[in-house]
């Protein structure tokens, strides 16, 4: 990654003056409660090391530069208002207007700014690179404005925003950017948002490795991914419709309050068809496993958070059917090779897996995914962009140069 001296001189050259602000804004490895937030159920994801870094600097007039230091990524311009038109289907540049145009509908007329951006989370990896990308390109419109906006009502603004993309996700990823805490994954609630910290015991390491296959949730797998939510709709309406005395219930999270997960994994199996009762039966077990993740994390038990992740794995690859062959041979792999537990992580279609570990044996984890997954690909050179010890880390922060 371009450290900081270099992308000050770089904006610089390009714009013939420092800028005044840096934006680090981080990637999050998904720990448990996957395609359940936009159900309107918690999960449990954590920020990483890895993120979006911007500098900015304020513009006077409704004009936003952004310089990206990645070649394949060219430069973007735009300016500001409540409707701008999208770049064709798939450009990087779109994530920037999905945030400017939300806080523009939100806000009214507003300053731009210039910026040099560069990033360390892979893309097309599960790590939610578009998410971070959507959030540093909102806090130079935040600071440069000074809006009236906190953490949470920004994370439901720039969820809704990212739908300008056309992807009809949830509001986990823009929660854990901007909320997150140094040192502990990141409870988010819906309905509305709510975040509470979840410590990651010391006894515990994360390791995160990437299958090699890109997840385009903006590309070839957004069919998908938009089919998965609708498929979930119709799930909950055939099953309320089978509910007695259902006087509010009118949710995943109500229905889900009244019952437990087995009662409704059974009354889906009596209701629905075949694709309709799986993929309800991995929402509502995948949510009792959110809960079961925090007690785990909270007694410092690897062994349970490990079977908590192989379980995800399991329902995500039978039930949702997002997994690939790549990532079950690095489930596999990585529980071979020590980890108490992995599963596939982010969307799926592609992505990264995450597996749970003793501290002591992350270095053994990591050797052996490599000798069993990399180098049988000849994937060996710049492996730590594929493979590493995921540091629980704090949220967006904005600070002057």
């Amino acid at each position: 990654m371009t450290d900081l001296t270099e992308l000050i001189a770089a904006f610089t050259a390009r714009y013939g003056e420092p800028p005044a602000n840096v934006v680090r804004a981080p990637g999050r490895v998904n720990l448990i409660g996957e395609h359940i937030d936009y159900n309107g159920l918690s999960v449990l994801p954590m920020a990483i090391q890895r993120r979006v870094t911007l500098l900015f600097r304020p513009r006077t007039d409704p004009i936003v530069r952004i310089a990206n230091t990645q070649k394949e990524f060219s430069t973007r311009s735009f300016a500001l208002s409540a409707e701008i038109e999208p770049y064709p289907e798939g450009d990087w540049g779109n994530y920037l207007k999905a945030a400017a145009q939300a806080l523009a509908q939100q806000f009214g007329a507003l300053s731009g700014f210039d910026a040099v951006m560069t990033s360390d989370i892979p893309v097309a990896s599960g790590l939610s690179s578009s998410s971070a990308l959507t959030v540093a390109a909102a806090m130079p419109l935040v600071e440069v404005n000074r809006l009236d906006t906190d953490r949470t009502m920004l994370a439901e603004l720039l969820a809704r925003a990212e739908r300008y993309v056309g992807t009809e996700g949830g509001g986990m990823d823009q929660a854990v950017c901007l909320g997150a805490s140094e040192g502990a994954a990141l409870r988010v609630d819906f309905e509305p948002l709510r975040m509470s910290a979840a410590p990651i015991p010391n006894g515990i390491a994360i390791v995160v490795a990437s299958s090699l296959v890109r997840a385009e949730k903006s590309g070839a797998a957004r069919d998908m991914y938009n089919r998965r939510t609708r498929e979930c709709r119709e799930a909950l309406e055939a099953v309320l419709g089978n509910v007695k005395k259902r006087k509010g219930i009118d949710s995943y999270p109500t229905l889900l309050a009244k019952f437990d997960a087995a009662e409704l994994v059974e009354l889906g199996d009596t209701v629905l068809g075949d694709d309709l009762r799986r993929r309800f039966r991995h929402v509502v077990s995948e949510a009792a496993r959110v809960t079961r993740m925090e007690t785990a994390l909270a007694a410092g038990d690897v062994a349970e958070v490990g079977r908590i992740l192989n379980e995800s794995h399991a329902s995500l690859r039978d039930d949702y059917a997002v997994s690939t062959s790549e990532l079950d041979e690095l489930t596999e792999l990585a529980v071979a090779g020590g980890a108490s537990g992995a599963r596939l992580t982010g969307a799926g279609l592609g992505g990264c897996i995450v597996a749970a570990c003793p501290p002591k044996g992350a270095e053994a984890l990591i050797e052996s995914l490599t000798e069993g997954f990399y180098q049988p690909r000849s994937a060996t050179k710049d492996l730590d962009q594929h493979l590493f010890v995921a540091r629980p880390s704090g949220g967006t922060s904005v600070e002057p140069l």
